[in-house]
């Protein structure tokens, strides 16, 4: 039978494999985000490691997840943010982005963005082969991709390559427009 620290050990190393495969990274990939070498990773993840405090942080922190999700025994993986946990950023020009999603989303990003009356935002490109998806769920909003325009209305959808130049701006007078933004980040050459 295991003893508590075995057990422990064990949990953590189930745990991370089980987070590390949802977000769909390598075990190199969590390394890096945790400023760790790789082998500590899979050391871990064997149930055999025995990290530092420090290790763990840094672990928890790359993943997005508390340290005490990584040593815990099984249990269902439901987690409730209220509104207030979910961080709103006012990026200016009248505009206003909250994720979509609460925890690190590998290789995407889904945000809610509320455009106050005349908002805009000139978008930043990204690597070549990003796509990004608007759906357009309040108002109207107008994108531009590359000098060629694009009017949304609710439940239209716009999907284009990231890296070419784009701007949103809401076209209503009077009230905010409102929508969903994902971006699917290229792969960067290894």
């Amino acid at each position: 039978m295991m003893d508590e620290p075995d057990l422990v050990a064990a949990h953590l190393g189930r745990n991370l494999s089980t987070l590390r495969h949802t977000r769909g990274l390598t075990q190199a990939g969590v390394a890096r985000a945790a400023g760790l070498p790789r082998s500590t990773i899979a050391n871990l993840e064997s149930g055999l490691g025995n990290p530092s405090l420090t290790v763990l942080v840094k672990v928890s922190a790359a993943l997005g997840v508390p340290v005490d999700e990584l040593l815990a025994a099984p249990r269902a993986r439901v987690r409730h943010w209220t509104a207030a946990e979910v961080k709103e950023t006012r990026l200016g020009h009248g505009l206003v982005s909250r994720p979509l999603v609460p925890e690190p989303a590998p290789d995407e990003t889904m945000t809610i963005m509320t455009f106050e009356p005349g908002g805009a935002l000139r978008g930043t490109p990204h690597l070549p082969g990003t796509r990004e998806y608007f759906t357009c769920l309040e108002g109207r909003v107008s994108i531009g991709v590359a000098g060629e325009r694009f009017d949304l209305s609710p439940g239209d959808v716009l999907g284009f390559p990231g890296n070419l130049p784009h701007a949103y701006q809401n076209l209503e007078a009077r009230g905010p427009s409102r929508g969903v933004s994902v971006i699917i980040l290229a792969k960067a050459a290894p």
